[in-house]
């Protein structure tokens, strides 16, 4: 028997942020960063260890969101844009600092960096990174799930079923588009749980999905397994639970790796460090300073005095936390084992994009992970998928409500920064549900409408523009994000409501949100 098992599962989202109407706009660049320094450098690891025949087990969750924008034409050519200014300014940084022993390397690798991804991006994958991950997925190595359509916060909407129920029949049918089978797992946004929302989910079937920690040790009735062990709702939808310990060692600020002194400090930017008129041409951000990618410094420490960035230095740490992560999980399943009758279960879901934006040796310490874990006897490497079908029986419980926010329920979502936002979200679902109950079988134009109006609906019900308003960053952005949505719904339902057609307005409406093109405004009926 296995001492124990580990499932790494990696949350991939961004919020929709394409804005064709402008030549370059900011918010753009989150994917083009989230490309260059995670998905590609993934799924550059993951050739790596195929090649090898190193066996490795992952589950990814790609939001339907961040699949929408993957596999846009316009938002494509505009990445190929993006590198090709990177790559440009690589050049001008290697005769700035070429001859520097410790600057010099990082210019020439951030240079090798952009060069690798521009050659996967155009030529490799040629522009298709969603069937990149899908060779994978079909080859048993990835384990691809899907999550609420626009990462809504679900527990808000906990009084609304048609508004949960239309967030995940559309991103299942977005799933299905990408990648051609339904998804076993549903990734809950910010690990949300209520009470009840196990019923909308068994009702799509999804034979799984995630919970935050004290939510599921709170669970009615308590876990005897802890976290060591899924549990299942009366219905059959299994649930797991995050590992606390395993979540500490990666995840903390004050503790986790990615703040070690040897490892590339993500806030020294030459974008800030050098003259604007040198840096600026290079970001297309006007006067305003942003973040370029290229950072030479390590993170010594708290003290504004940074050493040089040692590449080789990093990667050998890297190697170091991936054994002790290893290590250390090995020795709590040990443990654990003593009062279970199966072995214990670690679960450790982060977002992916900490791993090479946030935390630039991230995937080096995902690959060192899986080459350990290979080579070492001790835990065994799974997907949830696989862990379901390996132990389909768990003990019966119900977790309490429950988030991964700060304060571990929804205040994150629910402050006098954001709450405005949902006394229109409300009233645009309940005219939502309201159209959809006067027009339910309608086709050609009015059903492109109607669909249009669907589309609003769900972006105005997605939690990164409450994120990012308590936050205070791009605040403007995620404002109009929601005041564009319910304007655009709000002129959908007076256009059907006086029975008038703006034919030109919906056809460019249309083509600048243009997710979920198979979208069906009928979800949003009345559950009988």
């Amino acid at each position: 028997m296995e001492p124990g098992y580990l499932a790494l599962v990696l949350n991939a989202h961004l919020p929709f942020v394409r804005q064709p109407e402008y030549p370059h706009f900011l918010e753009e660049k989150w994917l083009f960063e989230a490309l260059s320094e995670t998905y590609l450098p993934l799924l550059r690891l993951f050739r790596r260890l195929e090649a090898e025949e190193i066996p490795f087990r992952l589950t990814i969750n790609l939001s339907p969101t961040l699949c929408s924008m993957l596999g846009d034409a316009v938002l494509g050519e505009r990445y190929l844009g993006y590198l090709d200014g990177q790559l440009a300014l690589a050049r001008r940084e290697v005769e700035r600092v070429g001859s520097d022993p410790a600057f010099g390397p990082l210019a020439r690798l951030y240079g090798e960096l952009y060069l690798s991804d521009r050659d996967d991006f155009a030529v490799l994958y040629e522009r298709d990174i969603l069937a990149a991950f899908d060779y994978f997925y079909k080859k048993g190595k990835l384990e691809l799930i899907t999550s609420a359509a626009t990462h809504s916060f679900l527990p808000i909407y906990r009084d609304s079923r048609e508004a949960v129920s239309a967030q995940i029949e559309t991103a299942l049918v977005a799933h299905r588009r990408a990648f051609g089978k339904h998804p076993s797992g549903f990734w809950l946004p910010h690990l949300g749980w209520y009470p009840g929302i196990e019923e909308v989910l068994h009702a799509y079937n999804i034979q799984y999905s995630i919970v935050a920690t004290r939510g599921g040790l709170l669970g009615d009735p308590i876990p005897k397994a802890g976290s060591f062990a899924p549990v299942q709702c009366p219905n059959g939808l299994t649930i797991f639970i995050r590992d606390a310990a395993a979540t500490e060692a990666v995840w903390s600020e004050d503790s986790g790796y990615p703040g070690d002194p040897l490892y590339r400090d993500f806030y020294r930017d030459i974008g800030f460090d050098l003259p604007l008129d040198y840096v600026g041409p290079y970001m297309d951000a006007g006067s305003t300073r942003i973040f370029s990618g290229f950072k030479y410094w390590a993170v010594t420490g708290k003290t504004a005095d940074k050493k040089p960035y040692d590449r080789k230095a990093a990667l050998a740490r890297a190697d170091e936390h991936a054994a002790s992560f290893l290590a250390d999980r090995l020795a709590m399943a040990k443990d654990a084992a003593l009062c279970m009758d199966r072995p214990p279960l670690m679960v450790a879901p982060y977002d992916a994009e900490l791993f090479g934006h946030w935390w630039f040796e991230g995937p080096a310490w995902i690959e060192a992970l899986f080459r350990r874990a290979a080579r070492e006897p001790g835990l065994k490497l799974i997907t949830l998928g696989e862990y379901c079908r390996a132990y389909p029986e768990n003990q019966v419980s119900v977790p309490e409500f429950s988030s991964w926010g700060d304060g571990g329920y929804a205040e994150v979502w629910i402050d006098g920064a954001n709450d405005w936002i949902y006394r229109h979200a409300f009233k645009s679902v309940d005219r939502m549900i309201e159209l959809s109950e006067r027009f339910p079988d309608e086709s050609g134009l009015r059903e492109r409408i109607l669909n249009q109006a669907a589309r609003e609906v769900l972006l105005a019900m997605g939690s990164d523009w409450a994120l990012l308003l308590r936050a205070g960053k791009s605040a403007s952005f995620a404002r109009r994000q929601v005041e564009d949505a319910v304007t655009n719904f709000n002129k959908i339902y007076e256009m059907l409501s006086s029975n008038t057609v703006g034919t030109e307005w919906i056809t460019k409406l249309e083509k600048r949100n243009n997710l979920f093109p198979e979208i069906n405004y009928r979800m949003f009926r009345k559950k009988r």
